[in-house]
């Protein structure tokens, strides 16, 4: 794959076919799909009112309405839970780029600081070989394990990082000290980016 095909990926990560909808037809086709259990279509629709600031709990309940129909077919780039900071991690991955392909991951865990002051949700920024929802099974079981994944590791968040998949090795360790910082200097609480 090449430098160009890499950036062009990152555009296409998570389609958006409602960004210039109104936001009365997106609600009105994330109903019509919820009542015909089209999961994914209600997917796109949910993470479309995400990118735009919904409010949290019309997300959270759009989310468990959608869970309810069938988990299983839920995208893996669709959070459980809403953040309201996803927006912004799009915003900051986006701007990150690849120019080789290889065998190396970015992925992004969600952790949960809900026992503490300030944002209930934090971000952990780690680069593996291995595909990422194997490398937080790992964190989870303490292999190489980051304490932080270990001890508040929620969920992958899959959906930012999408573009940044299958790079190379020095891509990868450039993009995630660059992500973190990013990521840091937008607000979030972050961990790891060595």
């Amino acid at each position: 794959m090449n430098a160009r095909r890499v950036r062009a990926a990152a555009l296409d990560a998570v389609p958006r076919p409602l960004c210039g909808a109104a936001r009365d037809r997106v609600t009105a086709a994330l109903e019509a799909a919820l009542a015909a259990r089209e999961v994914a279509t209600a997917a796109l629709c949910v993470h479309e009112l995400w990118m735009r600031g919904e409010m949290g709990l019309n997300i959270e309940r759009a989310l468990q309405r959608l869970w309810a129909i069938d988990g299983a077919a839920v995208p893996h780039w669709l959070p459980m839970r809403h953040i309201e900071w996803l927006p912004t991690a799009y915003e900051v991955a986006s701007h990150c780029r690849a120019l080789s392909h290889g065998r190396s991951n970015l992925y992004l865990v969600l952790l949960d600081y809900s026992d503490s002051a300030g944002d209930p949700y934090g971000i952990y920024v780690g680069m593996t070989g291995h595909a990422p929802a194997d490398r937080f099974d790992q964190h989870k079981a303490g292999i190489r394990a980051s304490g932080s994944v270990l001890r508040r590791g929620i969920e992958l968040l899959v959906g930012p990082v999408m573009h940044l998949q299958g790079i190379a090795r020095a891509d990868a360790l450039r993009i995630e000290a660059e992500l973190a910082e990013a990521l840091r200097a937008a607000g979030l609480r972050v961990r790891g980016g060595h």
